[in-house]
């Protein structure tokens, strides 16, 4: 063996060489290479961020909507009840979950962004300086149902999904945080969350029910000691969160689980009214230091139903202007931008000059919020003994209510409500309304439920058959039960700020509805009722007529009718 090496072993000591010289290339050039990538990826990244700085250096002018969204929740203009609702909800010691409801454009989500500041202020509050503002939109919020990916509630990434990482490859399943516990001792803010899929609905009512986020997943073993201990403890008790839902939607609330609602404090804004578009054109100019003539602002206010849309007039009217050099906006630059923009003049209805027979005013809510003024006309022509018959019209007999997942049929009431007025008419006054050929028309094809319609369409209908006008300042609201009374009806404060706006100097209301607060209303007249004989007697101009002459043909029929008076048997 000693012979072998000593003939022999120069050439293995060479051999041996050899091999540490390829070895050591072979590692040599694997360093290098990856030295080379790390080299190009720096050069790369380099690259990219002086784009991005460059990117970032380029600025265009902030757009008006930015410059004049509010600062503080006293910007917030024509809101300054249900703002003082926000601040009661979430700025105390004991904060509320909340849903905000309104149109679009009257600064609900401007509302829920400014709120957690004030909340701070106080010394009360459980919010500090470290509480987040988390917001999201229910419109884009997608997920999975296999758990794969939720960003509102939170997820698990298991081993065997792409991008699992080092412990995926261990195989231990990683939990990911969503917006809940992101916003975790401050506020989530959900836009638009009717629009939440119903499935991320029900988890999110457990989480407000736990005030933490329960995580499952089936390759968790609480007995695997390579799983890391924070990880063991979130699988067991849950991610922290403990924050206040505040959410914000256009549907109406009956459109919104029952399950939701009731864990949550209901806040209604208001549309704008004319006067606070006023403020709002006015504030925009200001930013851009534009002036407009007195008829271009009516023009805006006149067409605008919200914040947005005034914004976005003023906008596109002062580059109108802009382009012509001008620094002042006049009524042609607004007609051109309304006529491009294909607007439609706000809702205005006005009571009639002078009391009108067959006409009354009635009330209606439209929206969540919005309160308005219908005109309800009525016609009787006398038609052959027992012939007549009755037509409604101008009534939206049925309509969509909701989006995607929510909708449903709503049909209208009125044709029901209209046979309620016809039973009272003849059995309460002796009026025989199978003489009449009664037209009940609503002017502008609007939704009506029906039942708060009642007393007005009981007014328009005496009103056309016993020739009295009714009073043109005058409008009514209050369902009419067979047995003529007036039940009560919702949406009192809306229908009456409606009443106001619209010049209307006495509002009719069920006795039932009436609150304390009405008797702080001081530029108008309200009057609870509760029977169809109050409404006529306030709403009739003149003496009632009833119980004259038709009612000597009628004859009575006693209990078993209900005291009513029906007419002879040769006139049926």
């Amino acid at each position: 063996m000693n012979d072998f090496f000593l003939q022999y072993g120069g050439i293995l000591y060479i051999v041996q060489f050899i091999f540490a010289v390829i070895i050591g290339l072979y590692f040599w050039n694997l360093l290098k290479g990856q030295q080379s990538r790390k080299t190009v990826m720096f050069r790369e990244s380099e690259k990219e961020t002086i784009k991005l700085k460059q990117m970032r250096s380029i600025k265009l002018s902030e757009p008006l909507s930015s410059l004049t969204r509010p600062k503080s929740l006293a910007d917030v203009i024509g809101q300054e009840e249900g703002i003082d609702m926000l601040r009661s909800a979430l700025c105390g010691a004991n904060p509320q979950h909340v849903i905000i409801y309104g149109p679009p454009g009257v600064g609900k989500t401007a509302a829920a962004r400014l709120v957690l500041e004030e909340a701070k202020a106080n010394p009360w509050s459980p919010f500090n300086a470290d509480s987040k503002f988390v917001e999201v939109d229910a419109t884009i919020m997608r997920f999975d149902e296999r758990n794969i990916a939720d960003p509102l509630i939170g997820s698990v990434h298991d081993p065997i999904y792409q991008g699992a990482g080092a412990m995926g490859s261990a195989g231990i399943p990683q939990p990911k945080p969503g917006a809940c516990t992101k916003a975790h001792g401050g506020i989530l803010f959900i836009d638009e969350i009717g629009e939440l899929h119903p499935m991320q609905m029900n988890k999110l009512l457990k989480v407000l029910e736990d005030r933490k986020v329960l995580l499952e997943s089936a390759y968790y073993n609480e007995n695997d000691p390579n799983i890391p201990a924070h990880i063991h403890d979130i699988f067991r008790n849950g991610l922290p969160a403990d924050f206040r839902l505040v959410g914000a939607t256009t549907r109406n609330p009956e459109e919104l689980p029952p399950a939701l609602r009731s864990r949550c404090l209901e806040i209604f804004f208001k549309p704008l009214e004319k006067e606070h578009i006023q403020r709002i054109v006015l504030n925009a100019l200001e930013r851009l230091n534009f002036e407009i003539d007195d008829d271009a602002l009516t023009e805006i206010t006149r067409f605008a139903s919200n914040g947005r849309e005034a914004v976005n007039m003023v906008q596109l009217a002062a580059g109108i202007a802009q382009m012509e050099l001008k620094l002042r906006i006049t009524k042609p630059i607004v007609e051109k931008v309304l006529n491009n923009g294909r607007f439609s003049p706000r809702p205005d209805i006005k009571p009639k000059e002078r009391p009108t027979v067959g006409v009354v005013n009635g009330l209606a809510v439209y929206g969540a919020t919005a309160g308005t003024i219908i005109e309800v006309e009525a016609t009787s022509i006398p038609a052959a003994a027992g012939k007549g018959t009755w037509t409604v019209t101008g009534v939206i007999e049925e309509e969509q209510v909701g989006g995607a997942g929510h909708s449903y049929t709503r049909k209208s009431m009125a044709k029901g409500a209209v046979e309620n007025v016809l039973t009272v008419l003849r059995s309460r006054y002796g009026i025989n309304t199978r003489n009449y050929d009664i037209h009940l028309n609503f002017p502008g094809g609007i939704p009506v439920d029906g039942p708060s319609a009642g007393i007005s369409m009981a007014t328009a209908v005496y009103s056309s058959i016993t020739d009295q006008p009714v009073d043109n300042l005058l409008a009514m609201t209050g369902e009419l039960s067979v047995q003529g009374l007036v039940r009560p009806v919702g949406g009192i404060l809306s229908k009456i700020d409606a009443a106001r706006r619209a010049g209307i100097k006495r509002v009719i209301i069920p006795a039932d509805n009436w609150m304390a607060t009405l008797e702080s209303i001081d530029d108008m007249e309200i009057i609870p009722v509760r029977n169809l004989d109050e409404v006529l007697s306030r709403a009739l101009v003149g003496e009632v007529k009833k119980k004259t002459a038709l009612q000597a043909k009628c004859r009575w029929h006693g209990p078993k009718h209900m005291g009513g008076l029906i007419a002879p048997d040769n006139d049926i």
